[in-house]
């Protein structure tokens, strides 16, 4: 549109110009009518010559004007042509890169969730790898990291409850290791060496709670063992097992206070009446069935376990004479 406007104004030029010398032209010819050699003839013969030379001109310079219009209208045409294909092309390039872009992020998803699971995978192996190295804090980020980059909050509560128990089982053993001392102690009940040995592992790990709380534990299983002892010696007496009552007794006696000593006193002191009466009928009994040996054998145990007494001297005062039959057996006893 606009080259056909170029060439539109462009040819007005020459119409207009071609004009103006038929103008001049004819105003030549009119003055030539003049008389010869009169100043309007000059002028006439003038604007004729004038003319003619304007109408050359003009006739000499239209086909190169107009080559030139027809050279710049195919340059300007060959201009579009350029311009309309290059624009094809870029929008077929622009098209092409959308595409591409696209490709490339449906690529970039496809990846992400092909290497997921592999990203999965990879994270639970680390997390069993520092578990058996038994880094616990590292084993417990690493779980974190499950739930927080793939979203699996119950896989990673299942590594943390692990972990956990892991490190309890870890601390349980570590702690028993430490602890087997100690543990043999008080099965001895040697209560003193058993806290001696806690004082130890107290210095050795001041920063361990465990540890730190050995001492109340080992006072807890002194009177578990206390209260297990004081309900045996009680059922004992209700049996009346004069016997396993006394027994029980003098390993009693290692963990009462005075006070609980005085309040248990009136119940000893019939068990060992009983024991002391049982031990006289038996003494009696043996003598009378000329069971020397036996006899002897409880007179000593009433001798040394209740010396002080009436029936302990009697028996003293009768061993000799026994010791005598015991190497006699021929020699009928006196009454």
């Amino acid at each position: 549109m606009a080259n056909k406007q170029s060439v539109a104004s462009f040819l007005w030029i020459y119409a207009v110009g071609l004009l103006a010398i038929a103008v001049v032209m004819i105003v030549g010819i009119a003055l030539l009518q003049s008389p010869v050699g009169s100043s309007a003839s000059v002028a006439g013969a003038a604007l004729l010559g004038a003319a003619v030379l304007g109408l050359l001109a003009a006739l000499l310079t239209l086909p190169v004007a107009l080559n030139l219009v027809a050279a710049r209208k195919a340059a300007l045409e060959h201009q579009e042509e350029i311009m309309e294909a290059l624009g094809e092309r870029l929008q077929s390039i622009a098209v092409l890169m959308n595409l591409i872009s696209e490709q490339q992020l449906i690529s970039d998803r496809a990846k992400g969730v092909v290497f997921r699971e592999k990203d999965r995978e990879a994270v639970r192996r680390a997390v069993q790898e520092e578990i058996g190295r038994q880094d616990w804090e590292a084993a417990l980020n690493l779980a974190n990291d499950i739930e927080a980059s793939f979203g699996y909050k119950q896989e990673a509560d299942r590594f943390r409850e692990e972990i956990h128990a892991k490190l309890e089982e870890v601390q349980r053993r570590r702690m028993a290791e430490m602890t087997a001392p100690i543990d043999r102690y008080v099965q001895a009940e040697a209560w003193g060496a058993a806290l001696q040995e806690a004082q130890k592992l107290m210095a050795q790990h001041p920063n361990d709670a465990q540890v730190q709380r050995l001492p109340e534990e080992i006072e807890n299983r002194r009177q578990m063992r206390k209260q297990q002892l004081r309900a045996s010696w009680d059922e004992a007496v209700v049996r009346h097992d004069v016997d396993g009552s006394i027994e029980i007794l003098k390993h009693l006696d290692l963990y009462l206070t005075p006070a609980e000593a005085d309040s248990m006193q009136e119940i000893a002191r019939n068990v060992f009446k009983e024991k002391r009466e049982a031990l006289r009928v038996r003494f009696a009994l043996a003598v009378q069935d000329h069971n020397w040996a036996e006899a002897i054998r409880l007179g000593d145990e009433i001798i040394n376990d209740f010396p002080n007494t009436r029936i302990a001297q009697e028996v003293r005062e009768k061993m000799e004479a026994l010791r005598k039959r015991a190497e006699s057996p021929e020699m009928t006893p006196s009454t």
